[in-house]
């Protein structure tokens, strides 16, 4: 038993790391971070629904293990080859077009969400 709690406490603090890792060394993360504050604050401003809520969240969650995707597929590839490849740019390429995928519609989803409200307090 003790030795189970150990591998996942080891496990644990190695998912720790990664996480810290990609906040002190991806400044893309770090914006997606702030974007991410700005969102739950707007969320606690204008009073969203729990339904609204959930696809917030899941959202959020999407767009920031986008990025942690990208930045494992940078360093896989950057491990293999430093060299110049058409295969290398392919991967590293289309990981980060995962992550542009995932944040426009992560915008889109929160003009849905945030847009009608801002539109009422305005008017």
């Amino acid at each position: 038993m003790l030795n189970r709690l150990r591998v996942h406490r080891v496990s644990l603090q190695h998912a720790y790391d990664g996480f810290v890792h990609t906040i002190k060394t991806q400044p893309n993360f770090r914006f997606h971070l702030l974007a991410t504050i700005s969102v739950i604050l707007l969320g606690y401003y204008y009073h969203i629904s729990a339904l609204e809520w959930l696809v917030i969240v899941f959202t959020i969650n999407m767009v920031l293990i986008a990025e942690m995707v990208n930045t494992s597929i940078e360093s896989v590839v950057d491990l293999i080859t430093l060299e110049r490849r058409l295969d290398a740019k392919i991967a590293k390429d289309v990981s980060a077009g995962m992550v542009l995928v995932s944040a426009v519609l992560a915008t889109i989803i929160a003009l849905i969400v945030f847009l009608p409200k801002i539109l009422i307090s305005l008017s």
